[in-house]
């Protein structure tokens, strides 16, 4: 006890285990609950600090709407993807689009075209993408060039928009320059290779024709070789890539040329020339070789060969054998 008679305490390390004196014991539930007031002040004090601006807020008068508005459209963007019917609703809203700038005045009334041959009028502005619903303002002109480019007949194309209403579109078109045949299908190619379509249309049937993988490619080269000389040009039937290194034509006759890989031009000078000096194109023949620079093979056709035979028979019979 101190000089006052009162019982002296620690004020550390206990004083919430033992009463003071005179004072009821606190139970531990007591304890309890006066912790749970202290950290609810305490927590208070916290969301007044931080949050005390937000509790001024007020939302605008129509957000409950606009939110389930939004979630509606949200869900039906949802269903669209999920269906699978989004493209037909991107064209819906881009009629949409359309008719609203046409109403406006952006109407396409003109249309200038330039350049077609092989394609018509209508295929070019269906390849395009252009309708009678599309309006001039909204019109891609990027995108429609290079749809027309997408075109295998189509090499270069130009879209110019002249507001409010005319549009113009050039075209510069590949020319049918060969048939290409390779796995028993035969397609139209212009000079570059490209396939512009298949072979159903005969009045491309005068075409020269190459044969094989990468004669495509190369039927430029070749047709322009024979083009020099027209003896062969004249009479060609097919031209074949062999292992695409070297070509064998085959003329109308059925005569096959062997052409060599290098020294094309002297290989057919040379034919030109046994030719003009032996008729040798006109002859019986099944192959002349032309691969060696320096002699010119040629093979007999069957029905030839075999009346050779019979003719060297008749000439060198055999001797019969001398008497027993």
């Amino acid at each position: 006890m101190d000089g006052r008679r009162r019982i002296a305490e620690p004020v550390t390390g206990g004083a919430h285990g033992r009463p003071a004196a005179g004072a009821a014991p606190v139970s531990r539930r007591a304890r309890a609950r006066s912790g749970l007031r202290l950290g609810s002040a305490r927590l208070g004090r916290f969301l007044r600090r931080w949050l005390g601006p937000v509790q001024g807020w007020q939302l605008p008068r129509g957000t409950g709407i606009a939110a389930a508005g939004a979630f509606l459209v949200a869900s039906a963007a949802f269903g669209a993807v999920r269906g699978g019917h989004m493209p037909a609703v991107i064209d819906e809203l881009r009629d949409w689009r359309d008719a609203a700038a046409n109403a406006a005045g952006f109407r396409i009334t003109s249309i200038a075209m330039a350049g077609q041959n092989e394609l018509t009028r209508e295929e070019i502005l269906a390849t395009a993408g252009i309708s009678g619903r599309t309006s001039l303002l909204f019109l891609d002109a990027a995108d429609a060039r290079a749809r027309l480019r997408g075109n295998p007949w189509i090499a270069e194309a130009n879209v110019l928009k002249l507001y409010p209403s005319r549009l113009h579109v050039t075209v510069t078109e590949r020319e049918a320059y060969a048939l290409w045949q390779k796995d028993g299908r035969v397609s139209v190619i212009a000079g570059d290779g490209t396939i512009v379509e298949p072979f159903v249309n005969q009045r491309f049937a005068k075409l020269p024709l190459v044969v094989g993988i990468g004669a495509e490619t190369r039927a430029k080269q070749i047709v322009g070789l024979l083009d020099n000389c027209p003896l062969v040009r004249n009479q060609m039937h097919a031209a074949v890539l062999v292992a695409e290194r070297r070509w064998n034509v085959v003329l109308k006759s059925g005569i096959e040329l062997r052409l060599p890989e290098t020294g094309v031009e002297q290989a057919l000078d040379a034919l030109v020339q046994l030719d003009r000096d032996n008729k040798l194109l006109s002859r019986d023949i099944a192959v002349v070789d032309l691969r060696l620079p320096d002699r010119v093979t040629v093979r007999l056709s069957d029905e030839a060969a075999a009346a050779r035979l019979e003719v060297l028979k008749a000439k060198y019979p055999k001797k019969k054998g001398g008497a027993a």
